[in-house]
């Protein structure tokens, strides 16, 4: 017999934020088991923990084993930090060529992201200019400031304690971007994405066409640095998750992108040019975890149809 379905019965509101608070609390739990190992700590297992997501009160601990930065040997942990304090107190920081630059930026970034941190909303202006003023003298005197840099480097300030170590970790964020990127030419990116994207959605990217946007303009802001101007920064702190916990972030990256505009496909197609622009130029509050699966099932479907379209 045809069973009529009964309207869904959702728990009271305050039950689902106990319920949620439980779930958090476990979380947090979970990871802090795996921080504290008396010996060793399980990279794998922390990866794995960490591609479904992480909770604020230990991002900032869990990236930095994700990173490299802090060491998976507890017998040097302490050795390893230490150094790296030292030597960061060491690092000239000032840098008057970029440092308005820096500021002004800074002002921005914090007006667009009003962020309960760690230790609660405070200016970390300083923090910015000086591990940006010390990456700019330190590590890439020939290369350009860049906005972006701020961007970059925001997940790490807000997430972090200790100044030194959010140095080292940003370090090793550009470190990987710039490896990437001295193999791998921009134009080509855009163009090798440019085909995934008429591939995958074809309506939209002739809709794009028709209305005469200029795919350089956001492409290869997504592509060159991971959404850090354009995702909303809890969005943004739940992709980096997925992405310091796998082998692959920057070859993934592009799947990530394209399921973001299958999820915000329906908006775009109701915009004109400039309204599409300011969209992608500031993505809308979505649901991560959907987004992530969804570029993991991408990734997957367009493989194996290269794979059997070879044979």
């Amino acid at each position: 017999m045809l069973q009529v379905s009964q309207p869904a019965r959702y728990p009271p509101v305050n039950l689902r934020i106990n319920q949620r608070i439980l779930e958090m609390a476990t979380s947090v739990d979970d990871f802090k088991d795996i921080l504290t190992a008396e010996v060793y700590v399980d990279l794998d297992k922390l990866r794995e923990s960490a591609r479904h997501g992480v909770p604020m009160v230990v991002r900032g601990e869990v990236w930095k084993y994700l990173l490299g930065v802090s060491p998976a040997d507890r017998s040097q942990e302490l050795t390893s930090l230490k150094a790296k304090y030292d030597e960061y107190l060491t690092l000239e920081k000032e840098n008057t060529d970029i440092i308005k630059r820096v500021r002004g930026e800074v002002g921005r970034y914090q007006r667009k992201n009003i962020i309960q941190d760690i230790n609660g909303t405070k200016d970390y202006t300083n923090v910015f200019e000086n591990v940006i003023g010390a990456y700019m003298n330190n590590n890439n005197r020939d290369a350009d400031y860049n906005s972006a840099f701020v961007h970059l480097c925001g997940p790490f300030v807000y997430c972090i304690k200790n100044e030194a170590e959010v140095y080292y970790c940003f370090t090793r964020l550009m470190a990987i971007l710039d490896e990437y990127n001295l193999t791998h030419n921009i134009n080509e990116r855009v163009a090798n994405f440019m085909t995934l994207f008429r591939a995958v959605i074809p309506d939209l990217c002739n809709y794009f066409e028709e209305e005469e946007v200029d795919i350089n303009e956001w492409a290869s802001s997504w592509l060159q640095f991971l959404f850090a101007k354009e995702l909303q920064f809890e969005n943004l702190m739940r992709l980096w998750d997925a992405y310091f916990s796998i082998s692959d972030p920057i070859e993934f990256h592009p799947y990530v992108c394209l399921a973001v505009l299958k999820h915000t496909r329906e908006n775009l197609e109701e915009l004109e040019q400039s309204e599409i622009r300011t969209l992608l130029l500031r993505l809308p509050s979505m649901d991560m975890e959907q987004i992530i699966n969804q570029a993991f099932n991408l990734r997957h479907e367009i493989l194996e149809r290269q794979i059997s379209d070879s044979f």
